[in-house]
């Protein structure tokens, strides 16, 4: 039983800005994993901090937390123009990953910013509430243990997904289905389906492409997410979540590449990179020792 204390302990490292970025990124997975009110609190404290990387992952822990105490902090993150188009997406994200349909207004609301990633997360949390609100039910449980922010298509063919999934003329909804039905199908041919979106839609699109190629940890695509990690003219929401994806994957082949960009001009790539850094030692036996799931990284 971890005491309140310890729990304190952890929450301090977590808002320490002279602390190691990987450091306190174990400090919020080993809270989010703990829960609870305190847990809570001390992850929304640390939305003042200046790394859009850090904020953006304390987002994505408290939705998938799915606690409701976590929604108003969420809802002034979300409404806070100052913060980051990456940071105020994730928390329109961990809103519609709560699950909680009070949210629904706010998340309509914020369909319509001017901030294109913005207003396509909330577009797609509305549309998932919508859906749990059709079913009653949650999806099944993710083979990845998280919480996604749209169910997987029922289709099985992986042609017939990865069509759905490429084509632009479908809704965000309705692709997000099909990426997360290849996801979970795995195999090489799912993994290339998955990497060939890459090359395609918004940002908001291809960021999650790369978290997904992350969590099925396969070498197949380190091509594709080198490549789009490589990319000056990519976004930086995407480029940060293939490095992320990299280091998850933790393949000698994508060793090079983290330590190139480990100095990149991006703070939010060059942290990226740092943290997959960590994550490839971790997968490869280091003496890190991060609370399970920690090298499942969000976007």
């Amino acid at each position: 039983m971890v005491t309140e204390e310890e729990v304190a302990a952890i929450g301090r490292t977590l808002l320490d800005a002279a602390q190691p970025l990987p450091a306190r990124f174990r400090a919020l997975f080993t809270l989010r994993n703990l829960g609870g009110p305190a847990a809570v609190d001390w992850i929304s404290r640390a939305f003042g901090d200046g790394s859009a990387l850090l904020k953006h992952e304390l987002a994505y822990c408290l939705g998938q937390m799915q606690d409701e105490a976590a929604i108003p902090v969420l809802i002034r993150v979300l409404r806070d123009a100052r913060q980051e188009p990456m940071v105020r997406h994730e928390a329109g994200e961990a809103l519609g990953a709560i699950g909680n349909p009070e949210v629904l207004d706010i998340l309509k609301r914020y369909s319509e910013d001017p901030v294109v990633e913005v207003a396509e997360t909330c577009q797609l949390a509305v549309r998932r509430l919508e859906w749990l609100q059709e079913h009653k039910e949650e999806p099944g449980a993710s083979p990845y243990q998280s919480v996604d922010p749209a169910p997987p298509a029922e289709e099985t063919d992986v042609a017939k997904l990865r069509e759905a999934l490429l084509d632009e003329s479908r809704t965000l909804f309705d692709r997000y289905r099909a990426m997360f039905a290849l996801r979970n199908l795995g195999g090489q041919a799912a993994v290339l389906a998955l990497a060939d979106g890459l090359q395609s839609g918004s940002a908001l699109f291809r960021h999650e492409i790369g978290y997904v190629l992350g969590q099925m940890q396969d070498e197949t695509c380190v091509p594709q997410l080198t490549a789009a990690l490589r990319s000056r003219t990519e976004s930086p929401m995407v480029r940060h979540e293939c490095a992320e994806a990299l280091g998850s994957i933790a393949r000698p082949s994508c060793l090079e590449t983290l330590r190139a960009f480990a100095q990149d001009e991006e703070r939010v790539v060059r942290e990226s990179c740092e943290v997959a850094l960590d994550m490839y030692e971790y997968e490869n036996g280091s003496q890190f020792q991060y609370a399970d799931g920690l090298c499942k990284l969000q976007a």
